[in-house]
Formats: structure tokens, C-alpha cells, sequence
């Protein structure tokens, strides 16, 4: 299969462009970041906040025989 090149990618980005349109676009682009930061502050909150959790699910992994 043939790699995508410059021409490539600035064609499907005007095809982009002109079926969502530039502010869509943006607004697009701002929530995705808004949700994967969201996503990653929850990950760091349930470590932080709950360190007992993370201490007894690895001993019910140890407490588990393997097969």
C-alpha cells in the first residue's frame, strides 16, 4: 500500500475543510482536547486520590491462582 504524501494529505484536508468548515473545525479540535485532558486528570485523580484501592486490587491479584 502506498504511503500517504504531501499532496495527499492537503487534499483530504481541503475536503475537510470545506464539508465541516474552519470554525467547526475548531470547535471540533477544542473539545477533543478539553476530552482527553479531562480523561487523563481522571486517571491521575484515581491514583492520587484512592492509593488503598490500588494496594488491594494487588492483593487480590496475589490472593488469585493464575491457570
Amino acid at each position: 500500500m502506498p504511503s500517504l504524501g504531501v499532496p495527499e494529505l492537503i487534499v483530504i484536508l481541503l475536503i475537510i475543510v470545506v464539508l465541516f468548515g474552519v470554525g467547526r473545525i475548531g470547535k471540533i479540535g477544542g473539545e477533543l482536547g478539553k476530552g482527553i485532558r479531562s480523561f487523563r486528570e481522571g486517571l491521575k485523580g484515581d491514583s492520587e486520590e484512592n492509593p488503598e484501592a490500588k494496594d488491594k486490587d494487588k492483593e487480590k491479584e496475589k490472593e488469585t491462582p493464575k491457570e
